[in-house]
């Protein structure tokens, strides 16, 4: 349930969210459904220094490529298809996102090895603060739960997570929910502060659970 080739560049990210940004404008690349959006980012001061055109940026977890630049008033622009607009969240609408630069090859990798696909939209079920941390519930794609374990990795919205809890959902609202424990940085310094009961937050899943499956898979007899 991939989102697309979003970026021309193959890159890899951490989830270690390196700024917050915001959406200042969407252009509409065409009057179809057919077409995708051109986004106008405002990113932190000092953010875009190093920065140059071609190069992949994650947005809310979503490798796009910087296609304009203008380091002077702290803006890029990138353009996304038609396509990865309906599998993606929060690149639609003007409104704070998080920010992470491609990786390096001399880079810590803080988080966990990230590809910056989007896999599924998962749905936010609840999200308040308990004692001096926040808990974060997802109700996440049916598809996506067998990738889903206890102290597991997980993506949401760009930031490398660990699930607390998982729980099978059947009925009405099939799926899987996990729990996240959010500490009180990680709300301060991400765009997560904005979340709220049904918002919808983009999700990649482990990337060496998705190789697990496929060398499973083809290790069976047909």
């Amino acid at each position: 349930m991939r989102s697309g080739n979003l970026c021309e560049n193959t890159a890899m990210f951490t989830g270690i969210i390196t700024g917050v940004g915001r959406i200042v404008a969407v252009h509409r690349l065409g009057s179809s459904l057919d077409h995708g959006n051109r986004l106008t980012i405002e990113a932190p001061a000092g953010y875009l220094d190093d920065v140059g055109l071609g190069d992949s940026i994650a947005l809310n977890g979503a490798c796009m490529t910087v296609t304009q630049l203008d380091s002077d008033n702290k803006q890029f622009v990138i353009e996304i298809s038609a396509e990865s607009l309906t599998k993606t969240s929060g690149l639609a609408e003007p409104g704070p996102i998080n920010l992470e630069k491609a990786l390096h090859a001399y880079d810590r990798l803080g988080g966990h090895i990230v590809a910056g696909h989007v896999d599924g939209i998962g749905l936010v079920t609840h999200f308040a603060q308990v004692g001096e941390s926040w808990e974060l519930r997802i109700l996440a794609p049916r598809e996506l739960a067998k990738y889903l374990a206890y102290k597991g990795s997980i993506t949401v919205n760009g930031v490398s997570l660990t699930v607390n809890r998982v729980a099978d959902q059947d009925g009405a609202a099939p799926g899987c929910e996990i729990s996240i424990n959010l500490i009180t940085h990680t709300v301060q310094n991400t765009a997560l502060g904005h979340l709220q009961p049904q918002s919808r937050v983009n999700l990649e899943i482990d990337l060496i659970a998705r190789y697990v499956e496929r060398m499973l898979q083809n290790g069976k007899t047909p």
